[in-house]
C-alpha cells in the first residue's frame, strides 16, 4: 500500500500532470506488480522468476549474520549524495545566448518558440545534469548494496533483490528519462507565449535584460527546468530510499 501511494503520487508524476494539464483523477489507479509488469516481457518475466528463485534459495536466517550495518553511516552518505545532486541542481548556469539573440524577432515570428537552436543549449544542460545525476545515485545505490550483502540474510536477499532489479528495469527507466526533456521544450513553448501574450496585453516592448530578474522570462524557466530535475532526482531516490527503510526495520527488529 506504501508502494501504491508513492507509485502514483510521485512529484514528477504530479508535475508533468500540472504541465500537461491533467487532471490527476484522471490517471488509472495501478498497483506496483501491475505497473512492473507492463514494463517487462515474457523472456524477463521468466529471468525474473529464476533470479527470485535463486534468491530465495540463498542460506536461511539459521545461519550466521554478518556485521551490522551502520545505519549512521549509510544514513550520511545518502544525505551526501542528495545535497550533492541539489547542489548540481541549484547552479545557475543557464544558457540564454541564442534566445537573446532572437529577442527582436520574439513577436513577430511565430516559429520563434519552435526553434531548435534556441533549446539546444539547455537540452545539453539538462542531459548533462541526468548523467551526473544518475552517476552519482548509482554509485551509492551499488555501495548500499555491498553494505547489505555483509549483513543479516534477509539483508542480503534485499541486496541481490535490488541488483536484479536495476539490471532488468534499467535501460527501460533510461528511456523514460530521455523523454522529459521532450515535456521542458514544451514548457518553454508555453513561458515563451505567455510572455508574448502579456506584452501584447500591456502594449509594451519587450526587454530581454530583464528575462533573468524575478518573474522574468528565463527565470521563470529556470524555475521549471529545476524543479523538473529536482522531481526526477526524487523518483531516481526511491529506491535507494527503500533499502535504508528495509534496513532499518531490520535493525530496529534484531534490537527489540
Amino acid at each position: 500500500m506504501y508502494l501504491h501511494h508513492r507509485f502514483n503520487s510521485s512529484s514528477l508524476l504530479i508535475l508533468l500532470q500540472q504541465w500537461t494539464a491533467v487532471e490527476p483523477e484522471g490517471v488509472p489507479r495501478q498497483d506496483t506488480a501491475q505497473a512492473l509488469s507492463q514494463w517487462l516481457r515474457a523472456v524477463d518475466a521468466i529471468q525474473l522468476s529464476r533470479a527470485l528463485h535463486a534468491i530465495g534459495s540463498m542460506p536461511s536466517v539459521a545461519e550466521r549474520s554478518g556485521p551490522a550495518v551502520d545505519m549512521c553511516r549509510l544514513n550520511a552518505d545518502f544525505h551526501t549524495a542528495k545535497a550533492d545532486v541539489m547542489g548540481l541542481i541549484q547552479i545557475n548556469i543557464a544558457p540564454a545566448t541564442a534566445m537573446r539573440g532572437r529577442a527582436q524577432h520574439a513577436l513577430a515570428d511565430d516559429s520563434y518558440s519552435q526553434a531548435p537552436e534556441d533549446f539546444a543549449a539547455y537540452i545539453q544542460r539538462y542531459l548533462g545534469l541526468q548523467k551526473q545525476m544518475d552517476v552519482k545515485l548509482a554509485a551509492l545505490r551499488a555501495q548500499m548494496r555491498q553494505w547489505l550483502s555483509r549483513s543479516t540474510p534477509a539483508l542480503r536477499q534485499l541486496a541481490a533483490l535490488d541488483g536484479v532489479m536495476e539490471q532488468m528495469l534499467g535501460a527501460r527507466e533510461q528511456r523514460l528519462w530521455a523523454l522529459l526533456p521532450g515535456y521542458l521544450e514544451r514548457r518553454l513553448a508555453h513561458r515563451l507565449q505567455q510572455h508574448q501574450q502579456a506584452l501584447q496585453t500591456s502594449g509594451q516592448d519587450d526587454a530581454p535584460q530583464r528575462w533573468r530578474q524575478p518573474g522574468g522570462l528565463l527565470w521563470t524557466f529556470e524555475q521549471d527546468l529545476q524543479a523538473l530535475l529536482l522531481a526526477e532526482m526524487q523518483v531516481r531516490l526511491q529506491p535507494i530510499v527503500g533499502l535504508l527503510e528495509a534496513t532499518h526495520n531490520e535493525t530496529t527488529g534484531q534490537q527489540e
